[in-house]
């Protein structure tokens, strides 16, 4: 290691080539340095595993499993409980990337200490970052969490919590006014001390300038190309939503397409009596069924 300086330790690649772990520090590295960071969601074990064998830089366990997973309408009704299933199954699943956990509508909203206990159980059942939405008005809040050792990221513009009082899911920024209240929002979380801010549903034009204002990392949805970061839903990337998808979303494949040819063709098999073939069933030893087929013609006989 060269002098021991923090650059180096945060930036070392260990000398047998393995992959070196995220940190809230190498995503600060990494926005220094103008290498895009990667950002997937993921809700259970298998799932986990293999975005983290991709090498992506960031799992995120998002309330978006209330829809994705557990059938809910929006993100508000998803519980503590339920996120932290699916955290320890994702953690079980994720050894190099940085494992961030979004904290449910209701769980900071009350009090800071309500907020600073649940955050706790995140990190205790596996998270090393967790996600709260707002901007200014969760400044103080996010503090009171980094204080208590916990780290966390930011996340402004569309803010799927705030659903009802937006009035939908509609981009954000529009107005000068706007823009300049999520200016402010970005430079207060910045100050606050995030990991990183979230950018979701905003033009282009207002995520470059937050971007360039920031010494956080951004990660965009819907947000353009200039952000730090991109993240996407793991169930968006393979259509396993059963919605239309967002204009940002970009389809990588189709596991829906080949879950459901599958399916049909397994059941078309099972009623041609094709499936199980006698390759794929099991057999008695020779001389067990030699054995078995002397007592049942011994027992044939016998009812003649």
């Amino acid at each position: 290691m060269r002098g021991g300086a923090l650059e180096d330790i945060v930036s070392f690649t260990p000398v047998d080539g393995s992959r070196q772990k995220i940190t809230v520090a190498s995503l600060r590295e990494k926005k220094n340095h103008r290498d895009p960071i990667t950002c997937l969601t993921a809700y259970d074990y298998p799932s986990a595993r293999l975005i983290d064998e991709g090498e992506i830089d960031i799992v995120l366990v998002g309330d978006s499993l209330a829809m994705t997973m557990l059938g809910y309408e929006n993100t508000l009704s998803v519980t503590v409980d339920e996120m932290l299933h699916h955290v320890r199954a994702v953690r079980r699943g994720v050894k190099h990337a940085l494992l961030i956990a979004d904290m449910p509508f209701g769980s900071y909203h009350a009090s800071a200490e309500d907020a600073v206990r649940n955050a706790t159980r995140f990190m205790k059942d596996g998270a090393e970052v967790v996600k709260v939405e707002g901007g200014e008005k969760r400044a103080d809040l996010i503090r009171r969490i980094i204080d208590a050792e916990i780290p966390v990221a930011g996340h402004i513009g569309l803010t799927p919590q705030s659903v009802n009082l937006m009035g939908g899911y509609k981009v954000q920024g529009k107005s000068l006014t706007d823009i300049e209240q999520l200016m402010r929002d970005a430079v207060a979380l910045d100050r606050a001390g995030v990991a990183c801010i979230y950018l979701e549903g905003i033009p282009r034009e207002v995520a470059a300038m937050i971007t360039a204002e920031v010494s956080a990392p951004t990660i965009g949805i819907g947000a353009g190309p200039d952000c730090d970061g991109q993240v996407l839903v793991f169930h968006d990337v393979l259509n396993l939503t059963f919605s239309e998808p967002a204009k940002f979303v970009r389809r990588y494949g189709d596991a829906g397409g080949m879950i459901s040819q599958a399916v049909r063709t397994f059941k078309a098999d099972v009623e041609a009596r094709q499936y199980p073939s006698d390759a794929e069933s099991y057999h008695l030893p020779k001389e067990t069924k030699t054995a078995l087929e002397s007592v049942l013609e011994r027992k044939r006989a016998m009812r003649r």
